[in-house]
């Protein structure tokens, strides 16, 4: 081949490599995707922190004061995830 035509196909290939690039940071998620990410932060923080709260008030027999402290965290550190991510797409 000569070198001529291989820097011609090599540059073409460049350009095309560079495009999909672009087109890739260009792509915003579809707003179901965003919503259902904002959820499951918030819906999986709060059973994270019930299911603590659970296991420990079971360890402790404290039923069900500690399931009550945990659920409320859990919502707190949910919420704070939600609004964190939230702010992060809002840069992008």
């Amino acid at each position: 081949m000569p070198r001529d035509q291989f820097k011609t196909r090599l540059e073409i290939a460049k350009k095309k490599i560079s495009k999909r690039n672009l087109d890739n940071k260009n792509h915003n998620p579809s707003p179901i995707g965003t919503a259902f990410k904002l959820s499951t932060e918030l819906v999986s923080a709060v059973a994270v922190g019930t299911i603590i709260g659970f296991i420990l008030d079971k360890t402790f027999g404290t039923k069900p004061w500690l399931i009550l402290i945990f659920f409320f965290v859990g919502v707190i550190a949910g919420i704070a995830n939600v609004i964190k991510s939230a702010k992060n797409m809002q840069k992008k």
